[in-house]
């Protein structure tokens, strides 16, 4: 499930040792499942009821009662690292998020929807990892809010078609951007100097964010490095282009995906 669908995650996960590796796909595989699973379901009013499974799964889980395969590799995992249920939970409040608010007033709750979706997750795997004080999970949290700011910027263009906007209400009135003109995809004057704005907060967290480095083993932050690089590969072409995300999903080629791996294992510790 890994290698089919974390076409991003997927080039870092493999530099990882074994068990590593296996507890993060059996993290992946769980966070995808609950994906999966909401997308699925047959009306919205069943979401809540589906969700509640879930929770039920992670109970389950550090209850070392186990139904399934990718909860029997994850319930080893969990004990193995010390990984917390609150934030196996807290990744269940940001899919819910996710189902009940299409819109976000402010940063603070773009925020607030980013360290749920995506911080708790770099927490999780930097237990994985390992790491010798705990500012390393603080960092995790601000590099997991680049990665998902990169992401917010990347899909406009399919969030809009799902009629989602992620940019905050606030920014896109600073720059006299109107929401009918963001959901057909038509470039408002101000776009270019959003999209800028916006991609320097990103950088921001990405400088905060890799110091995570500085706490965990070598191998580890080769991991690291090279899911953060591709991300700031896809993040350096909206800046390149700034219309891009309003047309197509910015990506990178297996090529260059490939050029971030060296350079994440040639680079110095």
């Amino acid at each position: 499930m890994a290698r089919r669908e974390a076409k991003n995650f997927y080039w870092g996960f493999i530099s990882l040792a074994r068990d590593q590796r296996i507890a993060i796909y059996a993290l992946y595989d769980f966070a995808r499942q609950v994906d999966d699973d909401v997308d699925e379901a047959p009306s919205s009013e069943s979401i809540p009821q589906r969700l509640g499974v879930q929770r039920e799964r992670i109970r389950q889980c550090f209850d070392a009662e186990f139904h399934d395969p990718v909860m029997h590799v994850l319930g080893r995992a969990v004990r193995r690292y010390a990984i917390p249920e609150e934030e196996l939970q807290a990744l269940i409040d940001g899919v819910e998020r996710d189902h009940i608010r299409t819109r976000y007033d402010s940063w603070e709750e773009l925020r607030e929807y980013c360290t749920l979706v995506a911080s708790v997750v770099g927490r999780m795997c930097v237990r994985i990892f390992g790491f010798d004080d705990p500012a390393a999970l603080a960092r995790a949290d601000d590099l997991g809010i680049a990665l998902q700011l990169t992401n917010i910027l990347r899909d406009v263009r399919e969030d809009a078609e799902m009629n989602r906007i992620y940019l905050p209400r606030e920014d896109l009135e600073r720059f006299g951007i109107s929401e009918a003109a963001l959901l057909t995809g038509r470039a408002d004057p101000g776009w270019d100097r959003l999209i800028a704005f916006q991609t320097h907060r990103a950088r921001e967290h990405f400088e905060s964010g890799y110091q995570v480095l500085r706490y965990i083993p070598r191998r580890s932050a080769a991991c690291v490095q090279t899911m953060a690089g591709i991300y700031e590969g896809i993040l350096q072409k909206i800046e390149k282009d700034p219309q891009l995300p309003l047309h197509r999903r910015a990506t990178l080629s297996k090529r260059e995906k490939l050029g971030v791996v060296l350079s994440s294992w040639l680079r110095p510790g």
